[in-house]
């Protein structure tokens, strides 16, 4: 490998490229430092400057799937994995539900909300004996793409309007807290917006601890765009009828039958849903 490549970002932009970033992430995701060895050395091979970062990821995808470690290429491929949860925000909408649930909460999508000044369609609306949220859900194709401080800006608006009306979820109460939550990450502003304003905003890498990463993580909830068995008909046919989940194929197998989805392709689907969930 040449002693200065550079890459290019999603965003357009250009950055050198850094096995020790690489590293960082294969670790991150489960794998052994023997794998994480070997797929770098095949990356550092053949990587070539202005490769794309989607490339490099690709690269290292497949290479770490040839590992057989099914929990880390899991683990590794996840960020991938909630950008194919679109094209449309629906989906992503229901498996943020999914999410609410694992953690005591009630959960309903697509809800009407009258607020002192208008009506607002909000995305989630999550509640428990302790507090009643509202969640904006923004979903993004791209893993360039970031909400920025206008969409922060937006969401705390529609919150202050709703917080002075009572609803009735969980018997009549105010809201308590207005969420942003995205698939992908926020800019600098936004985040510092949310944290001025009290804005909750959970993103792939925010906050800290806590972040929508740490949360499918701990609740073992991965979408089924994880896995690598199935074809995009039939993942489009699989969110479309409301399986978002992992854990949703392994509950209702015989869902994929009466979907159509043929016997050997079902049970190959089944199988690596289980090694998804380590079930």
């Amino acid at each position: 490998m040449p002693k200065a490549v550079y890459v290019i970002k999603a965003s357009g932009e250009r950055e050198l490229f850094s096995e020790e970033k690489l590293r960082a992430s294969l670790a991150r995701a489960g794998a052994t430092p023997a794998e994480i060895e070997t797929v770098v050395m095949h990356v550092s091979d053949e990587i070539e400057d202005e490769m794309t970062t989607d490339h490099v990821y690709r690269h290292a995808f497949m290479v770490l799937k040839d590992l057989h470690n099914p929990q880390a290429t899991r683990r590794y491929s996840l960020r991938r994995a909630l950008l194919e949860l679109g094209p449309t925000g629906f989906p992503f909408e229901k498996f943020l539900g999914h999410l609410f649930k694992s953690r005591g909460y009630e959960t309903q999508t697509d809800q009407m909300m009258q607020g002192r000044c208008v009506s607002h369609e909000v995305d989630l609306v999550a509640w428990n004996s302790a507090k009643l949220v509202m969640v904006e859900a923004k979903f993004h194709n791209r893993i360039g793409e970031k909400s920025d401080v206008k969409v922060a800006l937006y969401v705390k608006a529609r919150f202050d309007d709703l917080s002075e009306t009572q609803f009735n979820y969980g018997g009549r109460r105010l809201l308590d807290e207005g969420w942003l939550v995205t698939n992908t990450k926020f800019t600098d502003n936004a985040i510092k917006f949310g944290e001025c304003a009290g804005l909750t905003m959970i993103g792939w890498n925010h906050p800290a601890k806590g972040s929508i990463r740490d949360l499918i993580e701990d609740a073992n909830l991965h979408p089924i765009t994880c896995l690598q068995s199935i074809s995009s008909a039939e993942r489009e046919l699989l969110l479309n009828n409301g399986m978002v989940l992992c854990k949703q194929v392994i509950d209702a197998p015989s869902e994929l039958a009466r979907l159509g989805v043929a016997r050997e392709k079902a049970h190959a689907i089944l199988t690596e849903a289980r090694l998804v969930c380590g079930a």
